[in-house]
């Protein structure tokens, strides 16, 4: 009824076809994007004996609640939308990393991390690009109204490019987020290589992006290990998607609150700041309410996030992520949920961001979650 999850159907004279990508019906029978329907909210595909196909409504539809994490990750991405979509998640990331790094483009280059980051790069080039050329008409403006502007320095600012390099490697047969979780940890260490030989020992910034922070086993357990080899002044990470702060109980495995590095870091941010108890009293909420009909049932681990800035929780993720014995400074930089609904207008199911969820068995899971961590229980919310 929310349109949680995607699917797309075409019929012509002699077949009718459904999938949850409309990219693969396009590819397997070359039809235009145009010919590819989405199924409606609330509808059903009803497909009679004789022929006869239409999209029946079988609820009233609700809010219109389309998972954003199919366009940020699960998706191919190679659908028209999905990629311009993900394009703008990179492209929002433009400005604020080129003030992390006080606009230095001579002393940073910028890469990403293998694969489903590709597509977002593209856009963060794209942005960067837009954002120097502000730059030197500043620049030019500048030198011409104090009349300096000499065919030289013309020739020097029009010159200068964001440094766009492929440096980081990925074994293509393995995909990490969706293994196992004893088989993560042993792939993460070896997935990754990198270029040599294109960053200027301890002068040059490293920027890499990636489609999400999940569980930031990857980045603390390979990438950011193997990007130190290459001895850049600081290491900045980019996520084109917003803080991962709940679970998802509507197909994706998500479903531990331990797991997200965001939590990690609250937990961490409350003990330091002697808010402990919050933590307790958030348990105190959800067993009282564990019984109630889930209509009545509301999000108590939202609360806790409040007591601390966005930028706060990035911070200690950003010393979550760092490996012993690195001595490379680590940030890392998230995208924002303004900056999410504007990239991805359509999508607008945010919940494992924001903590809201589309329908009231999501505040269930969320509370269940959270008592299996306050419980030191290894098992899904649902």
């Amino acid at each position: 009824p929310s349109g949680i999850r995607p699917a797309y159907w075409y019929e012509d004279e002699e077949i009718v076809v459904g999938a949850s990508e409309r990219a693969a019906i396009q590819t397997v029978f070359n039809v235009p994007f145009t010919s590819v329907k989405e199924l409606k909210p609330g509808h059903a595909l009803i497909i009679k004996c004789h022929g006869a196909i239409s999209e029946e409504p079988f609820t009233e539809p609700r809010e219109h609640r389309a998972c954003s994490f199919e366009r940020i990750y699960f998706s191919r991405g190679n659908d028209r939308e999905i990629y311009l979509e993900r394009k703008k998640l990179g492209e929002l990331l433009a400005k604020p990393v080129l003030e992390a790094v006080d606009y230095d483009i001579d002393h940073t280059v910028f890469s990403y991390i293998p694969n489903t980051a590709e597509a977002a790069f593209y856009g963060l080039a794209e942005g960067l690009e837009k954002e120097l050329n502000n730059w030197k008409q500043e620049q030019i403006l500048k030198l011409k109204a104090s009349k300096k502007l000499s065919p030289e320095k013309l020739q020097d600012i029009l010159n200068r490019r964001p440094r766009v390099e492929k440096l980081v490697h990925k074994d293509e047969k393995q995909r990490t987020f969706i293994a196992d979780t004893k088989s993560r940890n042993n792939m993460v260490s070896y997935v990754y290589d990198v270029t040599y030989g294109l960053v200027e020992n301890k002068k040059d910034n490293l920027v890499l992006l990636d489609d999400s922070i999940v569980r930031g086993t990857t980045l603390r357990d390979s990438i950011v290990n193997i990007a130190s080899r290459l001895k850049p002044k600081q290491i900045i990470i980019l996520s084109s998607a917003p803080q991962i702060r709940y679970p998802d109980c509507y197909g994706i495995d998500m479903s531990k609150m331990k797991d997200f590095i965001a939590f990690q870091a609250l937990v961490e941010l409350l003990q330091e700041n002697g808010q402990s108890e919050l933590l307790q009293a958030a348990y105190k909420r959800c067993k009282a309410s564990e019984n109630l009909p889930s209509e009545m049932i509301k999000n108590e681990v939202a609360v806790l996030y409040d007591n601390f800035e966005y930028c706060e929780i990035s911070q200690r993720i950003s010393k979550l992520v760092t490996p012993e014995g690195i001595k490379t400074s680590v940030r890392v930089i998230y995208q924002t949920l303004d900056g999410l609904h504007q990239a991805c207008p359509k999508n607008k199911g945010d919940w494992y961001f924001s903590g809201r969820y589309p329908t009231p068995g999501g505040n269930r899971v969320v509370n269940r979650a959270f008592m299996n961590f306050m419980e030191n229980r290894d098992e899904r919310a649902y």
